[in-house]
């Protein structure tokens, strides 16, 4: 008798590649989405804004999923329900600090049926420093200076390393150069990232989002 079993879950490829500094904060990500062989979207964004309901023009929290498509989605709308919830109670927005600890508290609650993700957040925190938060599914949460993930972030964690070494404490320009050069690298060797590059670079200022073309085929 044939066993049959239900897995719900696909990896929708790609990566992600955070990295922060004294004054800013980068969380960048491949804009392919695939299903093995198969190209599903050529302009899949990883990385979002974290909205409350109010003007996203001074926004300082980013957050990038790269797994399965669906639940990063489904996590994108939540975060930004708690953070509209925040908004209406306390008149204000919420915080980076906070923001990570509820970011950490619903990836916990799914513990039992996670979220096939590997999530990172990123912004600017009260003192005016960058910082950079990575998640695993259950939502135990650690500070980094960079961090890579999805089907390239072994690829691109090495580079990024070996010029912060070099080079020390990076500008934002310098950084922002850094991660393009990452995914260029990444998107040579790896097929499952290509098409665009999109950066959130976040300021004291608010953040600016870019694009930048990658490998299309």
């Amino acid at each position: 008798m044939a066993e049959h079993k239900f897995y719900p879950y696909t990896d929708n490829g790609g990566s992600t590649l955070g990295l922060r500094g004294r004054d800013y904060a980068i969380l960048a990500g491949d804009t392919r989405s695939t299903s093995g062989y198969s190209i599903n979207s050529r302009l899949e964004r990883k990385v979002f804004t974290i909205e409350d309901g109010s003007s996203s023009a001074d926004s300082q929290i980013a957050l990038s999923v790269v797994g399965f498509a669906a639940d990063g989605r489904d996590l994108k709308e939540r975060l930004d329900a708690m953070a509209a919830a925040y908004r209406y109670r306390h008149g204000k927005r919420i915080g980076l600090a906070a923001c990570a600890q509820r970011l950490s508290t619903l990836l916990y609650q799914k513990r039992f049926f996670p979220y096939q993700l590997q999530t990172m957040l990123a912004g600017i925190d009260a003192s005016g420093r960058g910082m950079l938060y990575n998640y695993d599914p259950a939502g135990s949460c650690e500070e980094r200076a960079y961090c890579g993930a999805g089907v390239a972030g072994a690829l691109m964690v090495p580079f990024v390393d070996g010029q912060v070494v070099v080079q020390g404490g990076l500008d934002c320009e310098v950084g922002e150069a850094l991660v393009r050069d990452a995914f260029r690298g990444a998107a040579e060797r790896h097929i499952e990232v290509g098409d665009y590059l999109q950066m959130m670079i976040v300021t004291k200022d608010g953040i600016r989002e870019v694009f930048a073309e990658l490998r299309k085929d």
